[in-house]
């Protein structure tokens, strides 16, 4: 008989908070996608092998992570972009950081060596009632999942 009573629900998709090193308070995002990992495939084969190709892993990848939030004052993002626009890139690690419903760290990722490649100002449009929302795009060079959230 199967075990009732016992049900772990997934955790929201909203409740997350992003901590990037060196930018305090910067982490009241509403949005946050392309947090992943991928590795190229290399095909191999010998001439002696049949008409199969052996499948070997190559290169590790890691997608950019766009971020949005409404717009504010803080012009933080704004100037970790023109850092690497005026030749001085900085490289920041974070976490993106997933909370259960109590709102404690359930999951972490940890970013690393990230740098704003892109930054788009808010979409302006009179004819709608909706909150400006700037974002950033961030180029990373690793992410993995945390043993535990803290």
């Amino acid at each position: 008989m199967p075990n009732t009573g016992v049900r772990q629900d997934p955790f929201a998709a909203f409740n997350f908070t992003l901590d990037i090193d060196g930018l305090d308070g910067v982490h009241g995002f509403s949005e946050c996608t392309g947090a992943n990992t991928e590795q190229d495939v290399i095909e191999y084969r010998e001439g002696s092998m049949d008409i199969t190709v052996t499948k070997i892993p190559g290169l590790k990848k890691f997608g950019d992570i766009t971020l949005k939030r409404g717009y504010t004052t803080s012009r933080d993002l704004w100037e970790w972009r023109k850092t690497a626009m005026d030749g001085k890139v900085v490289r920041r690690g974070g976490h993106l950081i997933l909370n259960d419903e109590a709102g404690k760290p359930a999951l972490r990722w940890t970013f690393t060596n990230a740098w704003a490649k892109k930054y788009s100002a808010p979409t302006f449009n009179a004819k709608t009632n909706e909150v400006a929302v700037e974002e950033l795009v961030l180029a990373v060079e690793g992410l993995t999942l945390d043993q535990q959230a803290s």
